[in-house]
Order: C-alpha cells, then structure tokens, then sequence
C-alpha cells in the first residue's frame, strides 16, 4: 500500500504552451523532427537496458552514454537555486540522474542560450564546490559521471546524451527551493560551464530518475508524481512525497528496478484492451518490461503485441479515411479534419498491468496529429517503454520506498 504523508507541489507546463515561461517566438519543430529524436531516445533507453530480458533480472548491461535526447523533452518546472534564490526553469526527465543548471562562467560559445539568467555560484551565499575524493564525488564516478577533478581540485561531472548533447562542469552543492515552504539544503547538482547542442531555452535539467544524484534520492520522501496536461494549453504539476489521500485513489502495480542501470523504473504490462475489449495478446509477449518515461513521447510495445492493438484499432476506426503518416514510426493514421473535438470517435484504450492494474487512457493518450500513438519497439525481446502521451492527464506516482507505480485518472 502507498502511505499517507504530506507531499510539495509545483505547478508543470509544456515548454510551448500558454503558460510556459519561454517566448512564444520559439521556433515549433516539425512532428517528424521531433518523433526522430524520440526514435532516438527510445533506442537509447532500450540499448541501456540491453539483455534485461525481463524486468525482474538484475545483469542489465551498462550504458557507454547515459541520458537520453534532451531535445523530446516537453515538460518544464520552475525553481529557485542559491542564496538569495535565483528563477530556474529546467526541464523534468526521469530517464536522467544529474539535476544541472548553467551556471557562471560560460562563454557564449560553450553554453546555449536561456531565458532566466546564468546561475552565478559566486553570488550564492550557500554554494559550495564538492571536493575531489569526496565521498559525493566517489559516488559520482560510480555512477559513471565522473569526469575528474579541476586544477583547484573540484570534483568535475560530465553527462553525454543520446542526441550527441551533452553537459560538463563543476559538481556542486546549493540550496534547492521548490516551494516557499520547501527547500532541499546542500542539493548536489552538475554546475554546467559548458552545454553543447541544446536548441531551447531551458536553463538546465532535473533528475527524477533513480540513480544517487537524483532530486528523489536525495529527498526523505523517496516518493514523487506529476501529471502531464492533455495539451500544450493545460497545465500540470509535479508532487514531492506520498498522497495524503487513500491509496485506493491511485490503480497500484510493482515497480521493479535494475542493479546495474538504476535510473529507470520499470512496470509489467499483461494485456491491453480496446473498446471494452481484452486483446488476444499473451502476457509473456510482454515479459521484457515496459520502462516509465516521461521524456519518450510515443509508447513502444513488442511487434506481437503493437500488431493486435493496431488492427483492432483500424477495425474500430473504420469509419475514417487512412492516410499516409509524416514520420516512420507512425503507421496507423486517419483523416479526421471533418471532425472536431469530441466528434472524433476515438475507442477507449485501456493497458493493464501487473495484479490486474487497468487503466484508462485519456483520448489525447491515445491520437496523436490523427495517428495510433503507439509503435513497436523492434524486436520482441527489447524492453517496452510508457511514453508521455500516454500519461496525459494521469497523476503517475513513483513510490520507491513502496515499490509502486500508481496511476490516478483525470487529475489535470
């Protein structure tokens, strides 16, 4: 069961949406462009965890570059870092570890352009660079994100993303303000002097996944949720903590880590329904696991299992014309522009999982720009992933201590 406790929360928004704090002059990627480097980071989730063959085995192998592509991340919170706190908008990722910010110094040419100022550790009254040798820093070679130390012997970090991005700079230690209530004293994080390739304006990235440099491990409550607004207009939010709340509110099933890629947490999907109906698909074709992502956008699902949900799919949406798809990984698309809003008769989708979990998914966690929001991971041996479109509009907990995932519908 998930225990009652109290929880901080943070108000979540799209990058791109009304109430994002970047400039509605951002430039929009193409859906093509952005479903390519979610192939991008989906492959490198799945080459992560390589040889899992099954989430509850322990010899997964260990990724040459952690992280995954920066630029399939959608979702922004703001902080405060420092003494006196200075504004952060970075972006969420629970497939990352290593929270960092751009801090000063940052040549231009190291450092990407973003809308609140460089964080200067100088003018913090609380920072403090992590020495070499430190068991922190120890640690953080452990979890291969050591990158060595500085000629004032500072422990330095370095976080190569699957894009070809990648963060190096200063390991350091602050004050992380989430809420006027809620501070983490001495947060360690990655002081960023050089980010290369990102093309937005966050300021940096938090680090919801499970390994030791993450915001969750850090914190007592070993517990975190957020939900994903159902559009670019909608906000959402992000929770420290357990619900206060029964957990009878929340459908629960196991949460199963990896010893040697601890980052990512896993679930087991058993069947899928559509329109009220279970599938024909035998829960050992998901025997692989299914990782929770909040940055992969497109849920992946092993061929036997994606071919059945997608002909039943077509079957129910029969009534509409098929139409050819502007990316690859999109291959069941329809022409729905004579309907609008709530006239598109999209057939309920459910998945289930573990102890007969069921969940309903809301109808933007099922089309995306008129196409199934579902692919096939490949290959039916390689670990599924539960993308962000199918968690808009759930409250998805994380509960580590409790070894649950839990899903509540229509919370945002």
């Amino acid at each position: 069961s998930i225990p009652l406790s109290s929880r901080t929360w943070l108000p979540l928004n799209h990058r791109r949406g009304p109430c994002s704090p970047f400039p509605s002059s951002e430039t929009i990627p193409s859906t093509a462009d952005v479903l390519h480097r979610d192939r991008l980071r989906a492959d490198r989730i799945r080459k992560g965890l390589n040889g899992t063959a099954g989430a509850k085995r322990r010899d997964v192998t260990v990724p040459t570059t952690l992280g995954s592509s920066l630029d399939t991340l959608e979702y922004v919170v703001t902080v405060g870092l420092g003494t006196p706190a200075v504004t952060q908008t970075v972006h969420i990722d629970t497939g990352s570890d290593v929270t960092w910010v751009q801090c000063r110094p940052c040549p231009t040419t190291a450092c990407h352009p973003q809308k609140d100022k460089l964080f200067n550790p100088a003018r913090s009254a609380t920072y403090s660079a992590i020495g070499c040798g430190s068991a922190a820093c120890n640690g953080l070679s452990r979890d291969l994100y050591g990158n060595g130390c500085s000629k004032r012997r500072q422990c330095q970090y370095i976080v190569n993303y699957g894009d070809g991005s990648n963060t190096t700079g200063t390991y350091s230690t602050d004050k992380l303000t989430l809420t006027p209530a809620y501070a983490v004293d001495h947060f360690q994080f990655g002081c960023s002097h050089a980010a290369q390739l990102f093309s937005d304006k966050a300021d940096g990235l938090m680090g919801l996944g499970g390994g030791s440099p993450s915001l969750v491990s850090q914190t007592a409550t070993k517990a975190f949720s957020y939900c994903l607004p159902p559009a670019a207009n909608y906000s959402g939010f992000l929770t420290l903590g357990v619900p206060r709340a029964s957990s009878s509110r929340f459908t629960v099933t196991p949460m199963y880590r990896t010893m040697s890629v601890d980052t990512f947490y896993l679930v087991l999907l058993q069947g899928i329904t559509v329109a009220g109906r279970r599938l024909r698909v035998p829960p050992s074709a998901f025997s692989a696991g299914a990782v929770m992502d909040s940055g992969t956008i497109i849920t992946r699902l092993p061929p036997k299992a994606y071919r059945v949900l997608r002909a039943a799919f077509r079957k129910e949406m029969k009534m509409y014309p098929r139409v050819a798809s502007s990316s690859a990984i999109l291959d069941t698309c329809f022409n729905i522009s004579d309907a609008v809003g709530d006239d598109v008769k999209v057939p309920s989708v459910s998945l289930v999982f573990e102890r007969g979990a069921t969940v309903e998914l809301d109808r933007s966690g099922t089309i995306l720009d008129g196409c199934l929001a579902f692919a096939s991971t490949g290959d039916d041996e390689s670990v599924g992933i539960i993308g962000n479109v199918q968690q808009r509009t759930l409250e998805v907990l994380y509960d580590i201590g409790g070894g649950a995932v839990g899903f509540r519908r229509g919370a945002c």
